[in-house]
């Protein structure tokens, strides 16, 4: 067996990875059945299909020849560094970290946040399309979570609010 596609050899062996775990999980949670789902039902479908995917991507990478054999490149770094920064930043705003005294943020700090720091991993960050976009997420969000459907969580900072 001869890799022709290391991109996507590498991908498919990932979605296994990946749908193998999420099925793994899922099985501590109730399945129960396509009538009447419990919460284990959407993580087992969604790891089968992402195994199918997975094995489909390998054993095309197998046999479909790519020119150059499609190598991978190197790791991207900056962006990798970026995008797990902004998750952790909106993680930490979001709900405060009490081990450094740091209170939570709310919601609408840990999106402006979250749209800031992922923004520079890309090649050109622009401060005003970035502004514009986390406000759009930020009133998104409000909607979707706050006001729809009414979850429980800081919107502001606790200083703020009270």
């Amino acid at each position: 067996m001869k890799i022709k596609s290391q991109k996507d050899f590498f991908s498919g062996l990932m979605f296994l990875g990946i749908g193998i775990a999420f099925s793994w999980g899922a099985t501590t949670y109730n399945v129960g059945e396509g009538a009447r789902m419990g919460p284990g039902y959407f993580p087992l479908v969604l790891g089968i299909v992402m195994c199918i995917l997975g094995a489909i991507m390998t054993l095309k990478a197998t046999i479909v020849a790519t020119e150059g054999g499609d190598p991978i490149g190197k790791w991207a770094w900056k962006p990798l560094f970026f995008i797990i920064a902004a998750n952790l930043a909106f993680g930490v705003l979001l709900g405060g970290l009490p081990s450094i005294g740091l209170p939570p943020m709310g919601l609408i700090v840990g999106i402006y946040a979250l749209a800031f720091i992922a923004s520079m991993a890309g090649e050109n960050f622009k401060v005003v399309p970035t502004f514009f976009l986390a406000t759009a997420l930020a009133i998104g969000s409000y909607i979707a979570f706050i006001w729809a459907l009414k979850l429980q969580m800081a919107v502001w900072p606790t200083f703020i609010t009270g």
